[in-house]
């Protein structure tokens, strides 16, 4: 009896599997490793398995981190290299694998893996193996927050994920302040990262005052997409009654003033929050007994803890 004949679809489909397999093997080795994550890296969309494979193999996490670690010295002093700076990307690329994926992302939290980007967040270098390597890490941070997962804001709201982004915000470039943007939308839309942040009046006016200066950055050099996670920023900060106190003295005024309508008129839905945010700094809780944070100071003026600067 003759054995079935394979269709050249599913030799091909095997001859690309056995090839992947070789990748992985090759990543715990540095003399084939830099080749095997440049072609591991471009199959991220193709091979929807990748993330658990990478991640049970033998070695092959202990090898990610190696050329994350090995770029430290790298950093400071700043003599990143294009070059250094594509093949670490693309060991970070992998790491988004495992942030993505649902059966590695747990383990990849419990293992404290992204502190190890954290040291790429602190750079304020602005050449371009800089801002690649930046853009790359937040990524990996964007592609946790983008589940919308309680585990994964509760595990970053232990590290120091909300003032790296605070930063980025203020000096990154476009892309890189879009992505951070982002990133604190999606902790501020979580329950435990609005009360977080609206805990302290120092917390609160530290997001309250970047997320002004970019308003009046963007008056400036308009960005519809950076706009929309600003303003949804806001939105969600109206929520809590004493940050919406304190809103109404520090919103910019050019949120109000129709700064942005031609910006808002090809966007609906951030001009529909722009809307309820207005219309919630009008019809909110009035009483400022609302507003216990912890600076009485504040209480009689929110003004007094530097938010001025951002009406002006």
């Amino acid at each position: 009896m003759g054995s079935k004949q394979q269709s050249p679809q599913s030799i091909q489909a095997a001859m690309e599997r056995e090839k992947l397999y070789t990748y992985i093997i090759e990543l715990s080795n540095p003399e084939t490793r830099q080749n095997a994550l440049l072609e591991l890296s471009k199959k991220r969309e193709s091979v929807p398995e990748l993330a658990p494979m990478l991640w049970h193999s033998f070695g092959t996490v202990a090898s990610l981190l190696q050329e994350i670690i090995n770029i430290y010295p790298a950093i400071n002093p700043a003599t990143l290299t294009a070059h250094q700076s594509n093949r670490v990307c693309n060991a970070l690329a992998l790491l988004q694998c495992f942030a993505s994926h649902p059966d590695t992302r747990s383990a990849f939290l419990s293992a404290h893996i992204p502190l190890f980007l954290y040291p790429f967040l602190h750079t304020v270098n602005k050449t371009r193996p800089f801002e690649y390597l930046r853009l790359t890490s937040l990524g990996v941070i964007g592609a946790l927050v983008k589940t919308d997962e309680q585990e994964v804001v509760t595990f970053l709201l232990t590290t120091e994920i909300i003032p790296l982004c605070l930063r980025i915000m203020e000096s990154g470039s476009e892309l890189s302040k879009t992505v951070a943007t982002f990133i604190l939308q999606k902790i501020l839309l979580d329950d435990s990262g609005l009360s977080y942040i609206c805990q302290t009046y120092d917390r609160f006016s530290h997001v309250a005052m970047i997320l002004g200066k970019m308003v009046l950055s963007l008056a400036k050099e308009p960005s519809a997409r950076l706009l929309k996670h600003v303003v949804r920023c806001y939105l969600r900060l109206s929520d809590n009654p004493r940050a919406l106190l304190a809103l109404r003295q520090c919103l910019p005024d050019q949120l109000r003033d129709g700064t942005f309508s031609s910006c808002l008129s090809e966007d609906v839905s951030t001009e529909h929050w722009l809307t309820q945010l207005l219309k919630n700094l009008e019809t909110g809780p009035p009483n400022p007994a609302v507003l216990p944070m912890s600076n009485q100071q504040v209480q009689q003026d929110p003004r007094a803890m530097g938010m001025s600067p951002l009406t002006s």
